[in-house]
């Protein structure tokens, strides 16, 4: 059954009992419904937005949704998908400390980059890049890749670095097998990643493959990189 907004009173509609009370007063249905702005022929923002929890069973779910997939879904389409994926990305960078994170082992890596990781059905490459002194800087996502591999694209890494002033980084890939083992292009990658990163000047510290709750770090061969 729909619910149209012209049906509710003016005062208990999202955006003025948000204006009104406060954000804490909005169900996620809401929230999500002002992000959405309308909904499509027949059906309301709010029904919409109640469909979308629906379907993807909850908003943790939704908020690793791509948004290509979500521009498929009916009524919501290219620029309500782009406003739902920035307004996901803006609460996770919010949730964020304010203190930089100073990268010390590869474990540190693993706990950084679990809520990019967390949940995803696909591959996806993230670079933690640093100061001088292993301070992360930005989280750039490089590559989303196919549901059984990722791309390992060691220019785009190396450009996402430089182009971010960056001068020291980490690597951190996921398995959605839940297998979080090394494969043998995950080494390779690897090596190559290092090789690179020495040309250009720049300290690579870990390469980290999630895989749920556990984490590996892929070996880097006769590394003289310092730390």
């Amino acid at each position: 059954m729909t619910n149209p907004l012209a049906s509710i009173p003016a005062h208990d509609r999202p955006r003025e009992r948000l204006l009104r009370c406060g954000a804490d007063a909005l169900s996620e249905r809401e929230l999500l419904a002002l992000v959405l702005r309308h909904g499509r022929p027949g059906v309301s923002a709010l029904d919409l937005a109640g469909s979308l929890l629906c379907e993807y069973g909850g908003l943790p779910a939704l908020a690793i949704a791509r948004p290509e997939e979500l521009a498929q879904r009916s009524g919501i389409g290219a620029a309500k998908a782009a406003a739902l994926i920035a307004a996901f990305q803006l609460g996770r960078l919010a949730g964020r400390s304010t203190d930089a994170v100073t990268l010390r082992s590869a474990a540190d890596v693993a706990r950084e980059v679990g809520p990019e990781l967390a949940g995803l059905r696909r591959e996806r490459v993230v670079v933690l890049v640093c100061d001088g002194a292993n301070h992360v800087r930005r989280t750039v996502i490089v590559t989303d890749g196919a549901i059984d591999r990722a791309l390992f694209p060691v220019r785009d890494i190396l450009n996402a670095v430089l182009r971010h002033d960056g001068r020291a980084f980490a690597v951190a890939h996921n398995h959605p097998s839940g297998d979080p083992t090394p494969s043998e292009p995950d080494r390779r990658g690897t090596t190559e990643l290092l090789a690179g990163a020495r040309m250009v000047g720049l300290r690579f510290l870990d390469h980290v493959i999630v895989a749920g709750h556990e984490w590996k770090a892929v070996a880097m061969p006769n590394s003289r990189t310092p730390r």
